[in-house]
């Protein structure tokens, strides 16, 4: 025969310790707050989860579908991204190939810039070959050698101002130390002082700018005279 005593005594202790526990849970609780809770706070708890949800959520995705749509904007940020870099490459192409071309057009500048000025030369060198060529001829006229050499000049003479070059040829104007080199110093009664006597060669400048400069004698006062 089985002893129940055990399973007594231990239905006794939990009944003790349950009434212990009541005691102890209404000791601790303030009077009143049971008046004060609602009767149905899981009810207003559930419910607020429920429309959380429903509002965050709509009812028609499911995790599936979101996963999908995840994915989607994946791609999309991928393809996006790839367009953005393609766009980049294809810039710094199109800069390269503009530096590039920059460059050749620079170089082809410096060398070819004399292109046209050589071109209309031509026609003086032709003028000079033809008339030394006639002047080879024992029998050649010299008067119109002196022609033909006239014209060439004035055809240089031409050529040169179309491309801005002019001619310093100061003889009677006031010397002017930015255009004229001074070798020697004369004395001139006719003549102011500081004023050019003579030209020894003459200067030259391209868009007024000073390519070389006159060589000329300059006038002087005879009190002036050492």
């Amino acid at each position: 025969m089985i002893n129940q005593q055990p399973q007594e005594d231990m239905a006794a202790e939990t009944s003790a310790d349950s009434a212990d526990l009541k005691t102890n849970t209404a000791e601790e609780i303030p009077q009143g707050i049971f008046k004060e809770m609602p009767y149905n706070v899981s009810d207003n708890i559930s419910d607020s989860i429920s429309n959380n949800i429903s509002k965050d959520t709509p009812e028609n995705i499911s995790v599936g579908t979101s996963s999908d749509n995840l994915i989607l904007q994946l791609e999309t940020a991928k393809a996006k991204a790839q367009e953005s870099q393609n766009q980049w490459l294809r810039a710094r192409a199109e800069i390269e190939n503009l530096q590039k071309r920059q460059a050749r057009e620079l170089e082809n500048a410096h060398k070819f810039a004399l292109d046209n000025f050589v071109r209309e030369l031509l026609q003086v060198w032709d003028s000079l070959e033809l008339g030394h060529t006639a002047s080879q001829n024992p029998e050649a006229d010299v008067t119109k050698l002196r022609e033909g050499t006239e014209l060439t000049l004035k055809l240089f003479i031409d050529i040169m101002s179309k491309f801005g070059v002019q001619s310093l040829d100061p003889k009677g104007e006031p010397f002017d130390p930015k255009y004229h080199q001074a070798m020697s110093m004369q004395v001139c009664d006719d003549i102011e002082p500081n004023h050019v006597v003579s030209v020894i060669q003459k200067g030259y400048t391209l868009n007024n700018r000073l390519v070389r400069p006159a060589l000329v004698m300059v006038s002087k006062a005879p009190d002036a005279e050492s």
